[in-house]
């Protein structure tokens, strides 16, 4: 299926690993122009060469996300350099699960407002697109009650209320909103690899709770992220698309 993504150009926040580099990834192999950022220089340049490696344009700048100037600055100077933007994926999250107030905190300035200012700094290049579209990450945590209740539940709970939100305000002016939420997601270097090594009781509990029998892989989320920010979902705005195995139980309608 040709997702019609070839020739647009797209933003993804912590684009280097995991969920966030295997979306940039499949919109490179998709003909997209693809620009992401995350902390690490020497990572960002490694990603931003593999990427443009794919034949497509590729840049890359080392912020956090939670610095609103930077990142405003850097989407700006994106969108200048190649004459616009059409696509931006809110993918950042601090992994904040504890309980304590610097948490909440990190939580807050990295998954919330880390999607809220991505947003409002792309909203003027969105305008102008011919196919523009917002993703944002969240996760089952912000539908269900799980071991990551607290920051990390609540602020990726509000990320598709917002999405939601945003997509209704947005829809006139043909601008698509959505958030996927994914499952337990395994990768080397990530999460549920250090959780594996050091909780195996939490991981082998998780691993126990999907029927599939397995955790998904950055591919499988980052299939669903790019369809729906891609021009094949085109009458697709304001939903939250689970990719998960059936982990969750909770029916939505």
């Amino acid at each position: 299926m040709d997702l019609g993504l070839k020739g647009l150009r797209a933003l993804v926040t912590g684009g280097t690993k995991g969920i966030g580099r295997a979306i940039a990834e499949t919109f490179a192999a998709e003909g997209a122009d693809i620009a992401i950022c995350a902390r690490k220089p020497d990572e960002v340049q490694a990603a931003v060469d593999a990427l443009a490696a794919k034949g497509v344009k590729a840049t890359g700048a080392a912020l956090d996300v939670s610095d609103g100037p930077a990142l405003k600055t850097w989407v700006a100077d994106v969108a200048a350099e190649w004459g616009g933007l059409d696509i931006v994926v809110a993918n950042v999250s601090a992994l904040a699960i504890g309980a304590d107030e610097e948490s909440w905190k990190a939580g807050f300035s990295t998954d919330m407002m880390g999607t809220v200012r991505l947003v409002d700094a792309a909203m003027p290049y969105l305008e102008k697109s011919r196919h523009p579209a917002i993703v944002t990450i969240s996760s089952v945590s912000g539908r269900e009650v799980d071991f990551a209740a607290g920051p990390y539940g609540t602020f990726k709970a509000a990320i598709i209320h917002y999405t939601q939100g945003v997509a209704y305000q947005l829809a006139a002016k043909g601008i698509r909103a959505n958030s996927v939420s994914p499952g337990n997601t395994y990768f080397e270097g990530g999460v549920w690899h250090q959780i594996k090594d050091g909780n195996p009781e939490l991981y082998a509990m998780a691993l126990g709770l999907n029927p599939t029998g397995r955790m998904g892989t950055p591919q499988e989320m980052a299939n669903a992220a790019v369809f729906l920010a891609s021009p094949a979902a085109s009458f697709i705005t304001g939903t939250n698309l689970v990719v998960d195995g059936a982990l969750t139980r909770g029916v939505q309608f």
